[in-house]
């Protein structure tokens, strides 16, 4: 997130507004990537046609930033504008009195804190995409989330519920719900072993093609084209060695499904596909559709607080297998595309480590 605050004043009220500024009613608003007061002075050699931007060079813009991204960018971003739009206050650019008072209110109505950091960071993002990278300071507004998440301690709530991790156990468990003898017990199969292999995302499992997945001697290189730390696409191969049971071997279970899109006649295209109630294999699986199957396995296998799991699970269980069975951080961010400094698989290790590396384990209680 943008502008973690450490070491600030907690009663350091908020700035005056600034000598020469206008008041909010009579700031103009600046659209992103168009003329603005900084610019006026080279009117006699920029025209109209040096701030114009294509259909087709604006949409891929868009197409730069991920789709899901977008979508919960844009929907943060409609409320706020709505909000200040509702208290007479400017949007663009919005001033730090402005983001405290939308955080207050978003806190006020209960939204759990990754949404209302969520909210912080989409206003932050479309103001520096409208060129004002440094606005609106979010100092105070995160000191008004700091004191929700206090509340909301002190109240008995929990922070971010995360999914619980898949462990060997329990996805041999979920396999052994699928039935084998069908094409969607085959597929879920593959789902659930790619997942946990890959330390997969969903949307990276759904966009896989046959292609992205070839055998070699040691086991199976899978092609990921594009994921959410690869923002330029570059691609990267990941190498799943084969399995020791024959329930969770990656190759057979990738072998067993290619076999039934090969009779289908699926020779290219999707690797995880539909498959209707007949057995009739269709289009390609949809990333929704992800989190319901691997839910619905989980159920049927018993696995602990399964209600909970989602397709993250898979991903979440990748790691905290590996870091179990000795594999070193840096190898496990590596494989499963996080940053190498990602708190997220730090959270994972630390599950492992408070029971591994246990202060009460041998004192003999």
């Amino acid at each position: 997130m943008d502008d973690e605050v450490t070491g600030v004043d907690e009663g350091r009220a908020l700035p005056e507004r600034t000598a020469g500024e206008r008041p909010l009613g009579e700031q103009a608003p600046i659209l992103p990537l168009t003329e603005n007061e900084e610019n006026a002075g080279n009117a006699e050699t920029h025209t109209s046609a040096d701030y114009t931007l294509s259909a087709r060079t604006r949409a891929r813009i868009a197409d730069g930033v991920p789709a899901n991204t977008r979508r919960a960018y844009a929907r943060q971003w409609a409320a706020f504008t709505a909000w200040c739009a509702e208290h007479g206050r400017v949007s663009l650019p919005a001033t730090a009195h402005t983001l405290a008072e939308y955080t207050a209110g978003l806190c006020d109505a209960g939204q759990a804190p990754a949404s209302v950091e969520q909210a912080i960071a989409a206003v932050r993002t479309m103001h520096r995409l409208a060129g004002h990278p440094a606005s609106p300071a979010t100092e105070s507004a995160r000191l008004v989330l700091r004191a929700h998440k206090r509340q909301r301690a002190e109240d008995g709530g929990r922070g971010q519920r995360e999914a619980p991790p898949i462990t060997i156990d329990a996805l041999r468990a979920m396999v052994s719900a699928c039935d084998l003898d069908t094409p969607i017990g085959r597929r879920d199969r593959l789902l659930l072993v790619l997942g946990l292999a890959l330390m997969g995302r969903r949307s990276e499992l759904v966009a896989l093609m046959r292609e992205d997945v070839r055998e070699v001697a040691d086991g199976l290189e899978v092609t990921i084209r594009t994921s959410k730390t690869d923002k330029d696409s570059a691609g990267e191969t990941i190498a799943i060695p084969r399995g020791s049971h024959p329930l969770t071997d990656p190759v057979a279970a990738w072998r067993d499904w290619l076999q039934l899109l090969d009779r289908a006649g699926h020779t290219e295209g999707r690797l995880l596909r539909r498959v209707n109630r007949h057995g009739t294999i269709g289009p390609s699986l949809g990333a929704g559709a992800v989190n319901v199957i691997v839910r619905d396995l989980a159920v049927r296998a018993g696995v602990p607080a399964a209600e909970r799991v989602t397709a993250h699970s898979l991903r979440a269980g990748g790691a905290t297998v590996a870091y179990a069975a000795g594999v070193p951080v840096a190898v496990i961010a590596k494989h499963g595309r996080w940053a190498p400094a990602s708190p997220v698989v730090l959270r994972y290790i630390r599950a492992v480590d408070r029971w591994r590396d246990n202060a009460m384990r041998n004192v003999g209680l």
